[in-house]
């Protein structure tokens, strides 16, 4: 695979690596960018953990609760310019209700809202508006208390980052200060035991090969794995993680105090994932002035 300038930058960008290490990183692993990331974090050559797959799309995510339910709904939009249309939040905030009676975001399309189905009316909107819109995810919460939180508001019940917390116990201060924590450090899973398989592998591996490039011996390499495997656990969970509100404490230690049980949460940020192409404005200026 051809090794372009474009790729090199993009690995740059989501490492903090040098030119020349980007490349030779490249090299080595056929412009496979996964597998690029970890040859960098394996030779000590990643600055940083930036993600690079996180480029911002614009919209709102939404969340709504009603008893023992929540919902948290994804709607995106060409600019942020439409997340602060009141047109358009009174939209969202009518999908979101219409998908506390649905599952997946196939039926939330389907479901009527207003005499129309939800993605009749987003049709409806693309056309006075102007821009391109979808609804891109959704997630349910069920719980014995369920607690929303939304970060950076645009209005009441959505914004940028949207929450829930399903917990047993505890109050409702508490799980706005869980549902806090989750829009700030984004756990990856509630426990250890949620985690996906083949990122804890993965982890273990590209540690394996930290390690190993410091020649130490196998019996030594295989004891530091099980205190680095140990830190990713910690920092990769809701219930291990120290608690933003009180660092002393994990989060699970923090609700024992607070006499709750966390069964589960949902994060949904605006963007998450998507790839967006970049605009090099200053290079479309400068190649209309030659003509």
């Amino acid at each position: 695979m051809a090794i372009t300038a474009a790729l090199v930058k993009e690995l740059r960008d989501s490492t903090g690596a040098g030119m020349m290490d980007a490349k030779k990183a490249l090299t080595e692993t056929n412009g496979d960018m996964d597998a690029a990331v970890d040859w960098l974090r394996t030779k000590g050559l990643a600055k940083a953990a930036k993600k690079s797959g996180r480029t911002a799309a614009e919209g709102l995510v939404a969340v709504v609760v009603e008893g023992s339910k929540g919902v948290a709904v994804e709607v995106n939009s060409e600019t942020d310019f439409v997340g602060k249309n009141a047109e358009f939040q009174e939209m969202v905030g009518g999908i979101a209700k219409a998908a506390l009676g649905v599952s997946d975001v196939d039926a939330l399309k389907a479901a009527d809202m207003g005499g129309k189905t939800v993605e009749s009316v987003i049709t409806d909107k693309i056309a006075t508006i102007g821009e391109n819109m979808s609804v891109r995810r959704m997630a349910v919460l069920e719980g014995e208390t369920v607690i929303s939180y939304v970060h950076n508001a645009a209005t009441a019940g959505m914004g940028k980052i949207g929450v829930l917390v399903a917990m047993t116990g505890g109050n409702e201060a508490f799980g706005k200060q869980v549902a806090m924590h989750i829009a700030a450090v984004n756990p990856a899973a509630l426990s250890e035991a949620d985690l996906d398989a083949s990122v804890v592998e993965k982890e273990k591996q590209v540690q394996m090969d930290i390690a190993r490039e410091s020649g130490k011996p196998e019996a030594v390499i295989e004891k530091m794995i099980v205190g680095r495997m140990k830190k990713f656990v910690a920092e990769s969970t809701l219930l291990n993680q120290a608690f933003v509100v009180n660092p002393d404490l994990t989060v699970e230690a923090a609700a024992k105090e607070a006499g709750a049980t966390i069964t589960g949460f949902v994060r949904l940020e605006v963007g998450e994932g998507i790839e967006v192409e970049k605009e090099d404005f200053a290079a479309e200026v400068a190649k209309a002035a030659k003509g």
